[in-house]
C-alpha cells in the first residue's frame, strides 16, 4: 500500500471528478474505514478523456474505456492503489495487469424517466425530444416509441439535468441509481421496469479495480464483494463479451437470482431498433459465466450474428 509510514497504512482511490464518481469513491472509502479504522484512505480526483470530449457520441470516440484509462495509468505509476467504477462503464475486457477485485451490492438497476412536464414515456406527444447517451436505450426507444425524436445527450449527470432544465429536451433517460445516490430521487418521474427497458450489464453496481499483482489490495477489498451481485454481473458481462459487447453495440443484459437459480435476460438490436434478438437462460449461480455464454450462443443462432455483422460493417 502507498505508505510512507508502515504503522499508518494508506491507500489512494483513483476516481473521475464528476459529482457522482466522487460519491462512489467516497462511498467505498467509507466502507473501507468501517472495516479498517486504522486505515488512511485518500481520493485522487481525475478528469478523463471521456469527460473532456462532449461533442460526439461515445460510440464514435472509443467507448467507455475513455473514462478509465487515466485511472489505470495512475495505478500503474503508483499514484493510486485502486479505482472505483460504475460497472456499466467498465469495458468487458480489462487491460492486462488489472483485475476486478470486488463488486458492491446492486442498487436500483433500472432506467429512470426524467422530465419537467411529463410523468411517463407514454405521455410524450409525437415529436417530443428525448435525450440519451446509450445506444441500448436509443434502440429500445426507437422500437417502442418511433414517434419520438431521439437526441444525443453527453456530459455528467448534473450537466444532463441542466440541459433538460434549459429546455433542450422534453425528457431524458438516466440510470435511477445515480440519481438516488446524489439525492436527486425527486427528479425521477417514473422508473422503467426491466420489461420496458432492459438494463445494461452491471447497471446499479460499483466495481473496484486493482492491479493484478497486488494481492494485499485484493485481500483488503474482498469483504466488500457482494457474492449474489457478483454472480449476476459475471453472467451479464460474459453475455456481453461473447457478443463483442461495447458501447458501440445496442445490447442489454440483466440477471437476477430467483429461488436459488440465476435468470439472465439479454438482447442485441440494430441501432434503429427495427430488429432485435432477445432471450433468456437459467442456470446455477456458480456457473454464471457459462449461463451468459450460452445465452449469447442462443441469440447468435436466432439471428444476432446478422445484426452484429451489419453493425460492424456500419462502424
Amino acid at each position: 500500500m502507498n505508505s510512507a509510514n508502515p504503522d499508518q497504512p494508506r491507500i489512494v482511490i483513483a476516481s473521475r471528478e464528476s459529482r457522482l464518481a466522487m460519491w462512489q469513491a467516497e462511498h467505498i472509502r467509507g466502507r473501507l474505514l468501517e472495516l479498517y479504522p486504522q486505515l488512511e484512505v485518500d481520493i485522487l480526483g481525475m478528469t478523463t478523456r471521456g469527460d473532456q470530449i462532449l461533442d460526439r457520441p461515445l460510440s464514435e470516440i472509443g467507448g467507455k474505456g475513455l473514462f478509465i484509462k487515466e485511472l489505470e495509468v495512475a495505478m500503474q505509476s503508483g499514484r493510486a492503489d485502486l479505482a472505483v467504477h460504475s460497472m456499466k462503464d467498465l469495458p468487458m475486457e480489462l487491460p492486462e495487469g488489472f483485475v476486478l477485485a470486488a463488486v458492491s451490492e446492486r442498487a436500483n438497476p433500472c432506467d429512470a424517466f426524467v422530465s419537467n412536464h411529463y410523468v411517463a414515456l407514454d405521455d410524450l406527444p409525437a415529436g417530443a425530444v428525448i435525450g440519451t447517451s446509450s445506444l441500448r436505450r436509443e434502440a429500445t426507444l426507437r422500437a417502442r416509441y418511433p414517434q419520438l425524436a431521439i437526441k444525443g445527450l453527453r456530459g455528467n449527470l448534473d450537466t444532463r439535468l441542466r440541459k433538460l432544465d434549459a429546455g433542450e429536451y422534453d425528457a431524458i433517460i438516466l440510470a435511477a441509481a445515480g440519481l438516488v445516490r446524489l439525492g436527486l430521487a425527486d427528479r425521477i418521474k417514473s422508473v422503467l421496469a426491466p420489461e420496458q427497458s432492459l438494463p445494461a450489464p452491471g447497471q446499479g453496481v460499483l466495481g473496484i479495480e486493482v492491479p493484478s499483482g497486488r494481492a494485499d489490495l485484493i485481500a483488503l477489498v474482498e469483504p466488500l464483494n457482494d457474492l449474489a451481485t457478483a454472480h449476476c454481473v459475471r453472467a451479464e458481462r460474459a453475455f456481453s463479451r461473447a457478443l463483442g459487447g461495447s458501447c458501440q453495440l445496442p445490447l442489454a443484459a440483466y440477471a437476477v437470482l430467483e429461488s436459488g437459480q440465476l435468470r439472465l435476460r439479454g438482447f442485441v438490436a440494430t441501432a434503429d431498433g427495427r430488429r432485435s434478438v432477445a432471450g433468456e437462460r437459467r442456470g446455477v449461480p456458480d456457473e454464471a459465466e457459462s449461463v451468459g455464454y450460452r445465452l449469447a450462443q442462443t441469440l447468435r443462432a436466432d439471428g444476432a450474428d446478422v445484426i452484429l455483422r451489419e453493425l460492424a460493417a456500419g462502424q
